[in-house]
């Protein structure tokens, strides 16, 4: 397997689960793994929020854990990754409203590079208009944004993920063992054990 370079772009109360499992799995199995964050740099951290399911409306928010970064934002250059993760939490809300941010989601739908977003992050495709014409799952909350942006929500259950081309979104982090699963094969990475 070649090893594959992959971008998280987090912030601040990004959702602990979708962006520490991804970022761990991911790295076990031999790609390069660099999670960054506007005005922020390597080594230091975001602040996460633990999004649970208690049968509420809506999920609970708990305080998470503190998630370092390995990468200075100012310094990367999309064109030197070969794969996006956008994971969920609140991130995303607020992210999408920082050009650079928009411009980087943007170049990795225009080269065709794999996509994975999950929950929330959808906002982050939606605000720099990639879903026109893909299915995109996301937490339900999201799905007229999916919508509003050209795509097609896929309502699909929780614990599943969904794959369009490049693409590959899941509603929240139950669906973890497909959503990284799928993706992997989406960057034509092989385990044997």
């Amino acid at each position: 397997m070649m090893a594959k370079k992959i971008l998280f772009i987090v912030g601040d109360y990004v959702e602990d689960y979708e962006v520490m499992v991804p970022f761990q799995a991911l790295g076990a199995v031999g790609h390069t793994v660099i999670a960054v964050c506007p005005n922020k740099k390597a080594g230091e951290f975001i602040r996460t929020a633990i999004h649970d399911f208690e049968g509420d409306q809506t999920y609970s928010e708990k305080p998470g854990h503190n998630f370092t970064l390995n990468g200075t934002f100012d310094a990367i250059k999309a064109e030197e990754f070969d794969a996006l993760v956008v994971p969920g939490g609140r991130a995303p809300e607020y992210l999408r409203l920082n050009e650079k941010v928009l411009e980087m989601v943007r170049h990795f739908a225009k080269t065709n590079k794999p996509i994975a977003a999950i929950c929330h992050g959808a906002q982050l495709l939606a605000a720099a208009d990639v879903l026109g014409g893909k299915s995109c799952s996301a937490y339900p909350a999201c799905a007229p944004e999916v919508t509003k942006a050209g795509g097609t929500y896929a309502n699909i259950e929780v614990t599943e993920a969904t794959v369009d081309g490049n693409l590959v979104t899941a509603p929240a982090w139950p669906a973890h063992p497909q959503w990284i699963a799928k993706f992997l094969v989406v960057l034509g990475t092989k385990i044997t054990l």
